[in-house]
């Protein structure tokens, strides 16, 4: 076969197969070991949440014993219900990372929750975890970038769907699947994709947290199929009737495998620091910002604009949201949880807070645009706050500590850690473990306990 009709997944697998740790960045490495401690924190943390009490229990029915972890819990079980019980946790939250710019991928919960499933199932290496996480993140970027932002316009959870491709190279990876299986892997998952934007309409949020779930066990039920013979189509992502034309719209397939090996996607990773979506996070920090340089409070405030991305404005302009899922994803709504409670405590985000008389009074304030002017930056924002005095303050800001272009120091990172698992007895040496990673001879070795 050419190169020039090699299908995509071909080529993504041959990469996936061959990717060396020598060969990976040491910038790379570092990324990805970021990627993965923050995964575990989001998962422990998750664990706990009731919707997430519900698939530990149905994990804890239907799976059978084995080493993988499901984290925050007692429970150790195979790969595939460890892989669905921590995507769905580590996405219990919105705490898990995703990248700059976005893509609607999930670098946490779908590279690393199967990945660590299947490392401590097979009983892999650091090194081995980082080179699979790495491979996988690297392949599930480019196939939500050649998406072009478009999965989610047509009415799709974008995570829940390229996350099965990003599981299958993942679990694939540390399985030792060659390049043909690798390729039936990713054929196999563009048949698991799932995940409707319905949540954010209506009730019935805690489906949004079992999208990252299904994306990782299925991810990791691919490659095991695949291993064992189980074939999928090798055109699976730019076939007539593969994912790029079923759900996408404008998609690019040049970008499936543009600078493969050359330009590192993992670097894009974005680590957050609240526990509210994405888009929100920026307005929170420049919030922050003018609190902390004017001294205001929440009801010194008469109006609020906020200015950002076209997708705030279309997905995440909910003022009056139903549960706290809703609450997460409401960009009004998370802009004036900053006015009165610390966001960084993911425990601000609460029932106690959704029903706060105060910030839902001054969610209603809040009023959302999209920023004209944002130079091709999906993040820039400009916040406009009037005051009831008549003051009229305004902050712009590109970006939060976290995304790429101001990553999270080891310092950060650890206070982050140690704030989400601090219900874990062996926290602080999970954190040791999981930062000299590619020290550690057996994944098996990092125990909450």
């Amino acid at each position: 076969m050419s190169a020039q009709t090699k299908p995509a997944a071909r080529t993504l697998s041959e990469f996936a197969v061959g990717l060396s740790y020598e060969s990976i960045p040491a910038a790379v490495v570092e990324r990805a070991k970021a990627i993965i401690i923050d995964t575990v924190a989001a998962s422990a943390y998750g664990a706990h949440l009731p919707w997430s009490q519900i698939v530990v229990d149905y994990v804890r029915r239907t799976s059978a014993p084995g080493n993988a972890i499901v984290w925050g819990t007692d429970l150790r079980v195979q790969a595939p219900m460890a892989a669905l019980a921590n995507g769905a946790l580590a996405h219990a939250f919105e705490l898990d990372c995703a990248y700059h710019p976005s893509t609607g991928a999930h670098s946490g919960a779908g590279s690393t929750t199967p990945a660590v499933a299947v490392a401590q199932e097979t009983g892999a290496s650091g090194k081995d975890l980082i080179t699979a996480v790495v491979a996988s993140s690297e392949v599930m970027y480019r196939i939500a970038n050649a998406a072009r932002d478009s999965i989610e316009k047509v009415g799709f959870h974008a995570p829940g769907l390229v996350g099965v491709f990003g599981g299958a190279v993942a679990a694939g990876r540390l399985m030792g699947l060659d390049a043909e299986r690798m390729t039936n892997a990713i054929g196999i998952g563009g048949s698991l994709c799932s995940g409707l934007l319905e949540f954010s309409k209506g009730g019935g949020g805690m489906v949004k947290r079992l999208h990252l779930g299904r994306a990782a066990e299925g991810g990791v039920t691919a490659a095991e199929l695949a291993r064992d013979g189980f074939t999928g189509p090798p055109t699976v992502l730019e076939g007539k009737y593969g994912f790029l034309k079923v759900y996408c719209r404008d998609a690019d397939p040049s970008l499936l495998t543009e600078s493969l090996g050359e330009e590192w996607h993992t670097l894009k990773a974005s680590i957050k620091r609240y526990a509210c979506h994405n888009t929100s996070h920026v307005p929170v920090t420049a919030v922050l910002e003018l609190k902390a340089t004017h001294g205001i409070a929440g009801e010194d405030v008469e109006a609020i604009s906020v200015a950002s991305s076209e997708k705030m404005v279309s997905h995440h302009d909910i003022p009056e949201p139903q549960d706290v899922m809703m609450a997460q994803y409401s960009a009004p709504f998370n802009v004036a949880v900053a006015f009165y409670r610390d966001p960084q405590d993911p425990r601000s985000f609460s029932e106690h807070s959704l029903n706060d008389a105060a910030i839902r009074a001054l969610a209603r304030k809040v009023k959302l645009e999209v920023l004209a002017d944002n130079k091709g930056n999906q993040k820039a924002t400009r916040v406009t706050v009037t005051l009831k005095d008549g003051r009229r303050l305004v902050q712009e800001m590109d970006d939060f500590p976290g995304m790429p272009t101001k990553p999270l120091s080891p310092d950060e990172l650890r206070r982050k850690f140690l704030m989400l698992t601090r219900s874990l007895p062996a926290a602080e040496r999970m954190f040791t473990q999981l930062i000299e990673l590619e020290s550690l001879a057996g994944v098996r070795d990092i125990q909450p306990t």
